[in-house]
């Protein structure tokens, strides 16, 4: 990786919301997912499962839940509580923040693979284990929608504003 290509990954990468219907191939969705499987997560449990919407039928059954922009690819990403790592001092338990680590590497390697990604939150996820019961003993972190972005898909008005450094971190 070249110097500083991280940082104009991360400050290009923006929240697509418009998708054109040309499939992902299989080897750029192979490389998302081996990013999300090589993330980190606490003492290395890997509590993090995902599950990959491509056909027509898993996608008609996550749009009523959310539009997820009409993307040809939706990634759910869960963890599982027993699977995951508990600090001894105070027994919290590390799953969802090992599935926010995982979505982290996916939405960052669709932006990497000149694909649009978008990280959904609003969604109920007791219609998400109610429509895949897969998903069973897994609390479900995030879905992303992921494709190729539509002509003229650009980021929202909201995306360059960042707090001053000043403001966001501390010296101690």
């Amino acid at each position: 990786m070249k110097n500083g290509s991280f940082l104009k990954l991360a400050g290009d990468r923006f929240s697509c919301r418009k998708f054109n219907q040309r499939p992902v191939s299989a080897s750029k969705l192979a490389k998302i997912l081996e990013a999300a499987r090589l993330a980190p997560s606490a003492k290395n449990q890997q509590p993090v499962h995902v599950w990959v919407l491509t056909s027509p039928e898993a996608l008609a059954c996550v749009r009523p839940i959310h539009t997820m922009f009409d993307a040809p690819v939706v990634i759910m990403v869960g963890a599982s509580a027993d699977e995951a790592c508990t600090r001894a001092c105070d027994g919290r338990n590390w799953a969802e923040t090992d599935a926010t680590i995982a979505g982290t590497h996916i939405m960052l390697a669709a932006a990497d693979l000149e694909l649009g990604c978008t990280w959904v939150g609003s969604f109920d996820p007791a219609k998400v284990r109610e429509v895949f019961p897969e998903t069973e003993g897994y609390k479900i972190s995030a879905l992303f929608a992921i494709g190729h972005p539509a002509a003229h898909t650009s980021p929202s008005e909201r995306h360059s504003i960042r707090k001053s450094m000043e403001e966001f971190a501390t010296e101690l």
